[in-house]
């Protein structure tokens, strides 16, 4: 009998491919971070804090980029250099030594962020 087909678990396997094909680049990079912008009221933000969250520290991509939380109407963090101001929320921006390597504008769901997420840590490794 043939397991159910999963589209979460296949989102997460194929991230998860391509952080371990990018762990020794990624490992020897100086810091990565993934910034979340975000503000009150959002029902995107509460989406992706109940689905995501709580899980996101323990994986691979929450190891390799820690997350940090910012308002959408807080000026820019020191050290952060960003290709555009933010204009929606949330907003996911890859941070390779506080440089953007590149961003997810809004929250597609969970069986989209992941890979979405793998492919801009990937797009950080062949930098």
């Amino acid at each position: 009998m043939r397991a159910p087909f999963r589209p979460r678990r296949l989102a997460r396997a194929l991230a998860a491919a391509a952080l371990a094909l990018t762990g020794a680049a990624a490992g020897a990079r100086a810091e990565l971070a993934l910034l979340m912008i975000e503000q009150a009221g959002c029902v995107y933000c509460a989406q992706w804090d109940r689905e995501i969250s709580a899980i996101y520290p323990r994986t691979d991509e929450g190891r390799a980029a820690p997350l940090r939380r910012h308002n959408l109407r807080a000026p820019t963090p020191p050290g952060v250099t960003l290709d555009r101001p933010p204009l929606f929320t949330p907003t996911f921006i890859l941070l390779d030594d506080g440089r953007e390597v590149g961003r997810i504008e809004g929250y597609p769901g969970e069986d989209f962020f992941w890979g979405l997420l793998g492919g801009l840590l990937k797009q950080a490794a062949a930098r």
